[in-house]
């Protein structure tokens, strides 16, 4: 082995350290966590992934709350399961109650092994209002609506004419008023 082969296989085996920018979701993962596991006994893992267990349909009006482990282990079985608390909408609740048995195989499935051996619903509201994306539109001004009808006042095409004037009254009116 020469000095160069030496020196390739201790760098192949030296650890390397991850230099430069981390993705937001690493980050915070690693200061959710700790939280998490204090105030609700799980991780952001379980959160992330709820979608993938019960379904997109149901990860809209669903989420997990926290996971409560009974009081005292020291007297019985020290790997008693836990009670997984859900916050559901109403509209949700008997769907997700419906499929308690699929998802709870689902969740120890995540975990790896029986760690939730029954849901508890609670029923509060959990889904986001959903923000209008649609762009502001103010209404437009009579010299604004006559400098369209200018425009288009050579078109013959009478759906084609009050196709590109709708479609001017819609840009115009996302622009400022002057």
């Amino acid at each position: 082995m020469t000095g160069g082969d030496e020196y390739e296989g201790r760098r192949a085996a030296a650890p390397r350290s991850r230099r430069g920018a981390r993705p937001l979701a690493e980050l915070s993962g690693e200061l959710m966590d700790p939280i998490l596991r204090r105030k609700a006994g799980m991780s952001t893992g379980l959160v992330a992934a709820w979608s993938g267990i019960v379904g997109s349909r149901l990860a809209e009006t669903t989420r997990p709350e926290k996971l409560q482990w009974p009081k005292d282990r020291s007297d019985g079985d020290p790997f008693e399961p836990a009670t997984l608390v859900v916050a559901a909408e109403p509209k949700a609740a008997l769907r997700l109650q419906h499929q308690t048995g699929e998802i709870l195989s689902r969740v120890n499935g995540f975990f790896g092994f029986h760690a939730v051996a029954k849901i508890r619903l609670v029923q509060k509201p959990v889904a986001q209002p959903k923000k209008d994306l649609r762009p502001r539109t103010r209404s437009l001004g009579v010299d604004e609506k006559a400098r369209i009808a200018d425009m288009v006042a050579r078109i013959d095409d009478p759906k084609l004419k009050s196709a590109l004037a709708a479609y001017a009254e819609a840009t115009l009116g996302r622009l400022p008023a002057k």
